[in-house]
């Protein structure tokens, strides 16, 4: 018996059937359909933010400009030579059997960028030791287009990473990378949460869908049956909505998009960290509102595999119980 070869349309629907199932209809509607209507602009839909990584002649524009004051290599070595950066948060009202909890943070990985890059973060991860990983966002490398090579790189990732996985996406992702990557075993965190539990302890994990350029967050729907006073950590792919999140009560914010930069000046000062947070937010920890963040650099790069004065970094949190 000859097996049915599926048409793209066939594949295109099933995949529509699956989202819908997933998200629900109005959430895949809605980010299919944004998808499709802003992809790849160089400004966004309120007309003031510039997307750099949608400009076609930008990586050439920026490799010309590295090269031209000999240092492209530099910066191209730099972005392949990954550091572990280890953080701790102390909260005072963390459940005693989370005492320790360690968290292997992963961001911007834009795994089909640079196969050396990709390699490197594997290996800085294996002998790491850790109970939880999370990834908040941009696993591929261009904003449209297909998502296959990013699905590949991913599932090599995978096979790296120890235990569970919890994702959210970022504005390089599409939508339609969702049921590839949960069937990898990445659990997706689409404006849900879910509870991560110790013996009898529980801490609240959630995770929002695309707030940079898709904006179709959602904190209420995300952190709605978070009981009151119960610890709650939040996976963004941005720091942009550092203000509505420290408002909605969560504890603890973890998220990436900046690159810390990239390419900064010395002492690790940013050109540009294409995110509308303040400055202070945009690399490494911070406190806001009484809500703890870390605003990771991320392990990949964007545009062009090039870092300067921003080396690339997996990042170990650590959840400790004492004082703030």
């Amino acid at each position: 018996m000859t097996a049915k070869v599926r048409t793209p349309e066939d594949r295109d629907e099933l995949l529509q059937y699956r989202l819908s199932l997933r998200l629900g209809p109005v959430h895949a509607r809605q980010r299919l359909g944004i998808e499709q209507e802003a992809e790849a602009r160089v400004f966004g839909r309120d007309k003031r933010s510039f997307h750099l990584e949608n400009l076609t002649n930008a990586p050439g524009l920026i490799r010309f400009c590295l090269q031209a004051v000999g240092l492209f290599h530099r910066a191209r070595a730099n972005s392949r030579t990954l550091t572990t950066a280890h953080n701790t948060f102390t909260l005072a009202d963390l459940p005693e059997a989370f005492d320790g909890f360690r968290v292997l943070h992963l961001t911007d990985l834009h795994v089909d960028m640079d196969e050396h890059n990709l390699q490197a973060v594997i290996e800085q991860i294996q002998p790491l030791d850790y109970d939880l990983c999370v990834l908040t966002g941009d696993y591929r490398q261009l904003t449209w287009g297909p998502v296959d090579a990013a699905l590949d790189g991913m599932a090599r990732l995978r096979n790296a990473i120890k235990g569970e996985a919890y994702a959210v996406l970022g504005n390089h992702d599409s939508v339609r990378m969702v049921p590839a990557l949960e069937d990898m075993g990445y659990r997706l965190l689409m404006n849900e949460m879910v509870p991560l539990k110790r013996g009898r302890s529980t801490v609240y994990l959630a995770g929002v869908d695309d707030a940079h350029y898709y904006k179709v967050h959602n904190l209420h729907r995300a952190g709605d049956d978070i009981p009151t006073g119960g610890i709650s950590l939040l996976l963004s792919h941005t720091p942009e909505i550092w203000r509505e999140a420290a408002h909605a009560g969560y504890d603890v914010f973890l998220c990436g998009h900046t690159h810390g930069g990239q390419i900064c000046l010395p002492g690790g000062i940013p050109i540009t960290l294409d995110s509308d947070c303040p400055r202070r937010l945009g690399r490494g920890y911070w406190q806001v509102n009484g809500m703890q963040g870390y605003t990771s650099p991320g392990a990949g790069t964007s545009v062009l595999n090039a870092r300067l004065n921003c080396p690339p970094e997996v990042t170990l949190h650590t959840l400790s119980r004492g004082p703030t």
